[in-house]
């Protein structure tokens, strides 16, 4: 079946500039980092116990995902891939591709109690490519098929000659084998953990884009990665990086769960100033309803809804199915700052104020929306067409949100969630 990543990163290749097309991934690879903690925390009470979700429930919010096709790319340990991807078949008739975490630095071993992601990065590869590809060592050329062949590939970069220079020998390493083999890759780069020598926060947004030209000026096409994952440092920095090589596909990662409003306006600015693809991890695995969170996510990685707006229709919805939010939705409209690095030791990084003005929130669970702006196609509120189910329409037939009311809203999303 065709893999809805391939597509876009062919439409995005084709027309760099003008096209729209923008990849969403769900990282549920945690297990590569936070142990027992991987899959959340339970939903339900547990007199005041940290319960977590067990690693059965975690594969099953997996094949939900999957099932909604919300995502182009679902991110797994090698484990999880062996028993969803090789063993169940979960992605054969799926446009959704399967991919690994190919390799766990010590910055992301994040065990209680532990000190590693407080020290300088070191490479470290757990995951074997065979295993990926076809569950055991030595895959023929036909077996290499039956698993994932697209990995996330990470390096954190200290501004230390010694360690840097090992996680870009590592790296080189990877390519090698990864290129013999076949396999695909992305590249996350982390910002520096515990830097040797300090770099100004003014200078990291460029320190960040210039190592990761410089690891890369040296690889030919068939090495380099399929696009990017790293912290978004604004616009500035965002376009840079694009407008060096349009053909370097830019993503963004969602770093740790904050208010709803952070990973929401995050996707919207980054969007907005180049980046056409987007990881998020523990914002969708900490969202109260997890196929919501990224129902709305989806909407804004296409450009139909704005963040603000999708707060408030995402909190309506929760109302519709009967969940308690986490948040008032006045506390989820506010913008946060969100650590950068799996330990909590980086730095954060905010899209813009701190705090949302108060006058943008209202007090009710289904508010009437704030204006917002239009659409690219502007109709008149009077002039929009209305679907057989009641909700306008524009031109091309898609949803028009922006002339919604607040009672077309949850209506539309209860009907839309309840088909996942």
């Amino acid at each position: 079946m065709e893999k809805s990543l391939d597509r876009k990163l062919a439409e995005i290749h084709a027309d760099p500039h003008g096209s729209k097309a923008f990849i969403l991934a769900d990282a549920k690879d945690a297990d590569m980092a936070f142990g027992l903690a991987s899959p959340g925390r339970s939903p339900e009470a547990h007199s005041g116990e940290a319960r977590f979700r067990t690693l059965g429930e975690y594969r099953q919010i997996i094949r939900d995902m999957t099932a909604s096709e919300l995502v182009d790319i679902m991110l797994m340990s090698v484990s999880t891939s062996d028993a969803l991807t090789i063993r169940e078949r979960l992605f054969d008739a799926s446009p959704v591709t399967p991919a690994i975490r190919a390799n766990d630095t010590t910055d992301i071993h994040v065990a209680q109690g532990g000190v590693y992601p407080k020290q300088p990065a070191r490479p470290f590869r757990t995951a074997l490519l065979d295993h990926a590809q076809c569950g055991h060592l030595d895959c023929t050329s036909d077996e290499r098929v039956l698993g994932a062949n697209l990995g996330l590939y990470s390096v954190t970069f200290n501004n230390d000659t010694a360690l840097d220079h090992r996680t870009l020998e590592a790296y080189r390493e990877f390519r090698v084998e990864a290129e013999r083999k076949g396999f695909r890759h992305f590249l996350e780069v982390f910002d520096p953990n515990a830097p040797v020598h300090p770099i100004a926060t003014e200078q990291l947004g460029r320190f960040i884009n210039d190592m990761i030209v410089r690891a890369l000026a040296g690889v030919a096409q068939a090495g380099r990665p399929a696009f990017l994952k790293m912290v978004y440092h604004g616009p500035a920095a965002m376009e840079a990086l694009v407008a060096y090589d349009p053909h370097l596909v830019v993503g963004i990662m969602g770093g740790s769960a904050g208010t709803t409003y952070d990973a929401f306006k995050l996707l919207g600015e980054a969007r907005k100033y180049g980046a056409r693809v987007a990881l998020y991890g523990r914002k969708i695995n900490q969202a109260e309803h997890q196929l919501a969170f990224t129902q709305f996510l989806r909407y804004i990685a296409d450009g139909q809804i704005e963040p603000e707006e999708a707060v408030r229709a995402y909190h309506g919805v929760l109302q519709g199915l009967g969940i308690q939010p986490s948040r008032k939705l006045e506390e989820d409209m506010q913008e946060t700052t969100g650590i950068t690095s799996y330990g909590g030791t980086g730095r954060t990084v905010s899209t813009g104020s701190s705090v949302r003005p108060q006058s943008t929130v209202r007090s009710t669970v289904i508010p009437k929306p704030a204006p917002t702006p239009r659409p690219r196609v502007t109709i008149s509120e009077s002039a929009a067409p209305v679907s057989s189910n009641g909700w306008p329409t524009r031109p091309d037939g898609s949803v028009d949100f922006a002339t919604m009311t607040p009672d077309q809203r949850l209506a539309y999303h209860r009907q839309r969630l309840s088909q996942l």
